[in-house]
């Protein structure tokens, strides 16, 4: 019981680079629905260093949308689940360069060949895309380069 406790954990990791603190799947879920704090969006721009408007580019917020969520300190459930999605993303790729934090950002921000020459966290804008980049990373895990 404890193992699983902890693997349920670890794979929460994502949710705590970006300053959500949660023990369970069932708990992200709920904060997701609840919406997450602004405080997570600026995290995961200041994790991946690209500017707010790229950013919110890429999660689908306007910038006049942007500035509410400021304002009010709290994203929108949809606005949320799309942050969440490109902090596992971003963390995943973390991994694939073994915690090198630069290089998982500069791969994350340089066209692809195996993304249409798109980079990959514009690729991910939809779930679609996210999931396509992340079969790009478990190929580059495996040694699969082409």
């Amino acid at each position: 019981m404890a193992t699983h406790a902890i693997a349920a954990t670890e794979s929460l990791a994502y949710a705590r680079q970006i300053g959500v603190r949660v023990r369970t799947k069932l708990a992200l879920i709920e904060k997701v629905e609840a919406g997450l704090p602004f405080g997570a969006f600026e995290k995961l721009r200041d994790r991946i260093d690209v500017p707010s408007h790229s950013l919110a580019e890429v999660v689908r917020i306007s910038d006049r949308t942007l500035h509410r969520r400021k304002e009010r300190g709290r994203l929108e459930a949809d606005e949320s689940d799309r942050v969440l999605r490109i902090a596992r993303l971003t963390e995943r790729v973390v991994d694939l360069f073994e915690g090198d934090l630069q290089e998982a950002r500069r791969w994350l921000t340089s066209p692809r060949r195996a993304l249409d020459g798109k980079a990959p966290l514009d690729f991910a804008r939809t779930e679609v895309g996210a999931r396509e980049v992340e079969q790009l990373v478990e190929r580059l895990e495996e040694g699969v380069f082409a």
